[in-house]
Formats: structure tokens, C-alpha cells, sequence
């Protein structure tokens, strides 16, 4: 993809989060990795559904503003943390999706092994203990689980996704919140009925070949996972 195609991608997501109500006003932030040490990121402060593609700001992955006139996102030591944790990753998203943001509120990360979709899109999604937004704390407390999971819950914070593209990402976040309502449902209801031990490995296995030979979405480009519901 072109510099120009990014920062289209990047505004488009921007857009949708906001839609899909993933966040509100300046909340969340995108980043893309545009080469190997080089990342696009949302700019500080900025409502995201006012985000135009003049505003991304280029950083280096240790963390050196080289292009656009505003700062970087508050949140571009976590965004950093994963490019640099992982080869593998070229897009983060966080959002403040309200229903697994409330079970990371409540204490809880998602099981990967209740819904199918889930499971193979994302995997379990771990509990991340406090760290204050903004802070050297958060990518310090990210740090034991982004070797092994693409979406984490931020303890009184809200989500980040992980994705070898944009696509891939923003999908992620758009599963883990879906999950969340489907699993709050279940709850409410008085049961969480999770599969059985070799259909969750089954579906692991999917997932594992599909993060290998698999189609990426869009763009041509495991520990403890916490308190589960």
C-alpha cells in the first residue's frame, strides 16, 4: 500500500470505531507500521471522527516524532511497545468498546474457548492488571502478554487489538466486543457454557493455521489468560 492508502485506511477506521460507538470523542488511538521502524499514528487530542489524513503523525519505534505538525497519540508507548515486542504485528487499535470495557472494569478477560468466532479470530483475551493511560506503565504491564495474544482488556481502561494489517485489527476489536455482549448475555442469563476440551483444540488449531497460511484480511501485506467470565 501506498503512504496515501494508509492514511485513508487509518481515517476509515477512525470513522468506523466512532460509528460502530467503539469511542467517543478523543478517545482511542490507530497506528500502522509503515516500514520496519517507522509507524503512522492518531494525533493527541483529536476526536477520531474529525481525524483527516494530514493530521497522522510518523514516528520511529523509538518514539521520534519525523512527520506531521501534531504530537503522537499519549498512548504511543503502548502502540511502540507492540511493534517492537513483535515482528509480526503492523497495526494496533484501542478503543473503549463499553461492554468489554465494563468486564475489564469488573475484572475479567474473555475466554477463547466459549464462541467459535472468538476463538479463531482472536483467541483468549487476557485480563491486563491497572497501569495509568499515557504512562511508561502501560507497556510495562502489557509486556508478559504481548508475545502470545492479539487482544487484551486494560483493567478500567478499555481494549487493544493487535493485527498483522489494519484490517485485521479493527476486525479483532469489532470481534472482541461482539463476544463480550454475547458472553454479558449469557451471564445475565445464569450460565456460560464452554466447549468442550477437543473442540477448543480443534479450533485452536484453526487458528494457528490460519496465522500461518491463511488469507489477511484486507490490505495485501499461551500464559494465563486472567480472569475469564
Amino acid at each position: 500500500m501506498t503512504d496515501t492508502d494508509v492514511r485513508r485506511e487509518i481515517v476509515r477506521v477512525c470513522r468506523r470505531l466512532y460509528e460502530r460507538g467503539l469511542i467517543a470523542g478523543a478517545d482511542g488511538n490507530v497506528s500502522v507500521r509503515i516500514a520496519r521502524d517507522h509507524i503512522l499514528i492518531t494525533p493527541r487530542g483529536y476526536a477520531k471522527a474529525d481525524v483527516e489524513e494530514h493530521d497522522l503523525v510518523l514516528v520511529t519505534l523509538d518514539g521520534t516524532r519525523i512527520g506531521g505538525r501534531h504530537e503522537a497519540s499519549s498512548e504511543v508507548a503502548m502502540h511502540l511497545a507492540a511493534y517492537r515486542a513483535r515482528e509480526d504485528v503492523g497495526a494496533v487499535v484501542h478503543a473503549h468498546p463499553p461492554v468489554a470495557t465494563g468486564f475489564a472494569v469488573a475484572g475479567f478477560g474473555l475466554p477463547g474457548n466459549v464462541l467459535p468466532e472468538l476463538a479463531v479470530q482472536v483467541g483468549d483475551v487476557p485480563f491486563v492488571p491497572y497501569a495509568t493511560p499515557g504512562t511508561e506503565a502501560l507497556p510495562d504491564a502489557l509486556a508478559p502478554w504481548l508475545p502470545n495474544y492479539d487482544a487484551f482488556l486494560l483493567a478500567n481502561h478499555g481494549a487493544t487489538t493487535l493485527g498483522r494489517t489494519l484490517a485485521e485489527a479493527h476486525q479483532r476489536m469489532e470481534c472482541v466486543e461482539h463476544s463480550a455482549n454475547i458472553l454479558l448475555t449469557a451471564r445475565l442469563l445464569g450460565r456460560v457454557n464452554a466447549l468442550g476440551a477437543e473442540d477448543a483444540r480443534v479450533l485452536e488449531a484453526a487458528r494457528r493455521r490460519a496465522l500461518v497460511d491463511g488469507p489477511v484480511p484486507g490490505e495485501a501485506r499461551s500464559a494465563d489468560a486472567g480472569r475469564n467470565a
